[in-house]
């Protein structure tokens, strides 16, 4: 079979990233033939496909000179419709596997391969379909006020605090609303019930929703052993606010009899560095491959505090894979994933007092009465890319049935 994926970033940048990459070369090592398509950026990987992804958009730092094309990107992009199609033309895939397009690229590649007669299915990253802002947050609290109305992304200023941000999400939003994103994707692949859940709430058919977990690459198989000289507790990820990392520092600030360690940059990263650097709180940067490896399973347990909808965290199912125990927000999708008392614990999204009150209790011997190598068996077994092949290999083989 021939799949062509689409994903904004070809490099490590976050879940969706890994998520896409890892996707591919799982395919190919089950002999489909796969493109990818995506837009230039300078960390990106080698891709013998790169000729055809468009040219780079920075929101961050939009010139007079590029103002009308960043702006109009993830509305009509003439520039991404031209050189999809022309992948398209010379690959002619079997099937179209879009990821996290928004903003970079737009969902106008999902109706130019409706247009072809290519089937599509989209695996869903965040909440972008039910909410223009991303995260269903406003104010660092829960809002899914979008869901009805997309112009509350305008009246609440929800992204940057600001009118012409949400002017354009909300055009987005209008432009490529989910009458026309439903008639161009065959299946949505959600890997969680919460998000499904969500997705159906927000107004999408839930026949067209099938529930798959991320996988993990073998490459993650535990293969050093662990050493447990130094006690610690780990962050590993984006350092940004939903991911209630301001929180955990405030917290683990008043906690220095336990040393924290935080893996990961992102928005907050110098400010965070700063203000809590200390004997006791550790900022590693960014960290990847086996050097991550070696931080969470040496870790008594890692802890993932989000505020936000978090759907299916790589960074769970990465601890738990190497047999560490996660201690987490119950919030979205985590729930799905931490039993308790088997592979982790939970307290409730934003509750200090209870984060601090679970930190005391993993030191005080809950992680050590974990089976490591139970977590991990069952890990493997349920996040396996043979699993996820098997199951994927369906959905395609389903909607290519479709008429």
């Amino acid at each position: 079979m021939k799949i062509l994926i689409a994903n904004k970033f070809y490099f490590k940048k976050g879940g969706d990233c890994i998520y896409s990459m890892n996707l591919e070369e799982l395919l190919k090592n089950k002999d489909h033939k796969v493109a990818f398509f995506s837009m230039l950026h300078s960390e990106n990987e080698s891709n013998e496909y790169s000729k055809y992804w468009v040219s780079s958009v920075d929101y961050q730092k939009i010139g007079f000179k590029s103002i009308a094309r960043v702006l109009m990107r993830p509305l009509f992009s003439s520039e991404v419709k031209n050189k999809f199609n022309l992948l398209l033309s010379d690959f002619k895939p079997d099937i179209v596997h879009l990821n996290n397009i928004h903003s970079q690229i737009s969902p106008i590649i999902a109706r130019e391969a409706y247009k072809k007669k290519i089937p599509v299915v989209w695996t869903l990253h965040d909440y972008k379909l039910v909410c223009p802002a991303y995260t269903c947050l406003r104010d660092n609290k829960i809002c899914e006020l979008c869901f009805n109305n997309r112009l509350n992304v305008i009246k609440n200023r929800c992204i940057k605090n600001s009118l012409s941000a949400g002017f354009i999400a909300c055009l987005e939003a209008f432009i490529w609303n989910k009458k026309k994103l439903m008639k161009y994707t065959r299946a949505f692949i959600s890997p969680s019930e919460f998000l499904k859940t969500k997705m159906i709430e927000g107004g999408y058919n839930e026949e067209k929703i099938y529930v798959l977990n991320n996988f993990i690459n073998k490459s993650l198989v535990p293969g050093i052993k662990r050493n447990d000289s130094v006690k610690y507790y780990l962050f590993f990820g984006r350092l940004s606010v939903e991911k209630g990392i301001i929180r955990l520092l405030e917290t683990a600030e008043k906690m220095p009899e336990y040393n924290l360690k935080i893996a990961g940059t992102g928005p907050l990263f110098q400010s965070l560095v700063e203000k809590y650097r200390s004997a006791h709180i550790e900022f590693i940067g960014h960290i990847s491959g086996e050097n991550l490896k070696y931080l969470i399973l040496n870790a008594e347990f890692t802890i993932i505090p989000s505020i936000w909808y978090e759907n299916n965290p790589m960074s769970i199912i990465e601890s738990l894979v190497l047999g560490t125990p996660v201690l987490a927000s119950a919030i979205g999708g985590i729930p799905e994933l931490i039993m308790e008392g088997s592979n982790g614990m939970l307290f409730d999204s934003g509750n200090t007092e209870m984060m601090k009150r679970a930190i005391n209790k993993m030191f005080w011997g809950a992680a050590d009465s974990f089976d490591r190598k139970k977590i991990s068996a069952r890990a493997l077994l349920r996040f396996s890319d043979e699993v996820y092949y098997n199951e994927l290999v369906k959905i395609y083989a389903n909607i290519k049935a479709q008429r």
